[in-house]
């Protein structure tokens, strides 16, 4: 119970004592259900971006590395990859603190990665990438990949994917530290 709600000061000092600015008030809001990403201003709409993907095996409590599902839970765009081989990639923060705790009382992690996650959290920094929980989650656009696979299938490894138009879009509006809510 004690480390459950240091997890939670963790993350609350992370995102305060971030260097990220947050002056912007945009966060973006994914439905995985509906398929579609709102784009807020506090409780204001901006635009929704509809037909996203999700993983292949959809959304929900992530496991483990390569299970294909998109984890829920609120997350920070990490860092920006404006040349990826999928257009533009906006990494999450994923793993986060919840999620190490958890895979810590399973035994899927040991307490050297729980620690390393918490303290990422803690500094407003990308949390290891490597690590059984998985890494490497974000939205990203559709690069080369098939565009009609894209409008009828859930595809991608647990990130959640726009077309190239949507990811182009989207860039005006989301920089590191944005918030991300993935339900």
């Amino acid at each position: 119970m004690l480390k459950k709600k240091l997890s939670k000061v963790f993350v609350l000092i992370g995102c305060l004592g971030s260097s990220v600015s947050l002056a912007s008030d945009v966060w973006l809001l994914v439905d995985t259900e509906k398929l579609n990403m709102e784009v807020k201003k506090g409780e204001k709409t901006l635009a929704v971006l509809e037909n996203i993907a999700i993983g292949r095996s959809g959304a929900g409590k992530k496991s483990h590395r390569g299970d294909d599902v998109t984890p829920l839970g609120n997350y920070r765009i990490g860092w920006i990859n404006q040349k990826s081989s999928f257009r533009k990639f906006f990494g999450l923060t994923y793993p986060d603190v919840d999620h190490a705790d958890e895979a810590l009382k399973q035994g899927k992690i040991d307490l050297g990665t729980y620690e390393a996650i918490a303290r990422a959290h803690t500094a407003g920094q990308i949390p290891p990438q490597n690590t059984e929980l998985g890494g490497q989650i974000g939205i990203h656009g559709l690069g080369s990949a098939n565009l009609a696979i894209h409008k009828t299938t859930n595809w991608t490894h647990g990130c959640i994917a726009l077309t190239n138009e949507q990811i182009d879009l989207l860039s005006q509006w989301v920089e590191k530290g944005t918030l991300v809510t993935v339900k």
